[in-house]
């Protein structure tokens, strides 16, 4: 095993339990992936079904090659196929968070803002760290047809000048993806507590402006 995937897998850990100890993931539900890169063999790291993210273990989270087949650790979580289209239509992913995060999931079940954007543009760092999340119509957990329609609009929002690193499956919570555990954790984080602040505020605050979103692509790049 190399230096590179043992601090894959520590982070893996890392990460997970953060998530538990406050809050945004709980019981077993949810999982994380990593990408590992093609010079030290390919594939990806993934959690165990049913897995409780506090209390991971480097070791038995599971090696999945390029093509799918488990080659070491416990049995790989269920969503296995969803992580590799994400992976698959975004090169530039190298982490894949998904959690029930309780806001988001309530979300899904009042309401959302807009199939293509669940949330309105609110705050600043909802546009410049997350951009727009699009809803994921429900099918039961694991379904493989999923990940089809995630990759699908992976590409059909990155061809609208939109891309994006997160989707919502409706009463099962987000999938978020960035270029490590780490930045996957902060994106799955600012989307959490803005689905939390659009829920509690009395009445619903107004998206922010056109002008002051476009000063937002302009100083920092942000896409909305």
């Amino acid at each position: 095993m190399t230096d590179h995937e043992q601090h894959l897998r520590q982070e893996i850990c890392r990460v997970g339990k953060s998530l538990f100890d406050r809050g945004y993931a709980h019981a077993t539900a949810g999982n994380i992936s990593a990408r590992l890169p093609q010079e030290q063999g390919g594939g990806f790291l993934i959690t165990p079904t049913d897995a409780c993210l506090g209390f991971l273990e480097p070791q038995r989270i599971a090696r999945v090659g390029t093509d799918g087949v488990q080659v070491s650790g416990d049995r790989a979580s269920k969503t296995l196929v969803l992580h590799r289209r994400i992976y698959e239509a975004d090169a530039d992913a190298g982490c894949v968070i998904h959690t029930h995060s309780t806001h988001l999931v309530q979300l899904t079940l009042s309401g959302v803002w807009q199939s293509d954007a669940i949330l309105p543009p609110i705050t600043p760092y909802f546009v410049m760290k997350v951009g727009r999340v699009p809803l994921i119509a429900y099918q039961r957990p694991g379904n493989p047809a999923v990940g089809d329609e995630v990759a699908a609009k992976i590409a059909g929002m990155r061809d609208a000048g939109t891309p994006i690193r997160a989707v919502l499956l409706e009463r099962l919570g987000p999938n978020v993806w960035h270029r490590d555990p780490a930045s996957a954790m902060a994106t799955v984080e600012e989307l959490e507590e803005t689905a939390k602040l659009w829920l509690q505020a009395q009445p619903r605050p107004e998206p922010l402006s056109l002008s002051a979103i476009d000063e937002l692509r302009q100083h920092f790049g942000a896409v909305w």
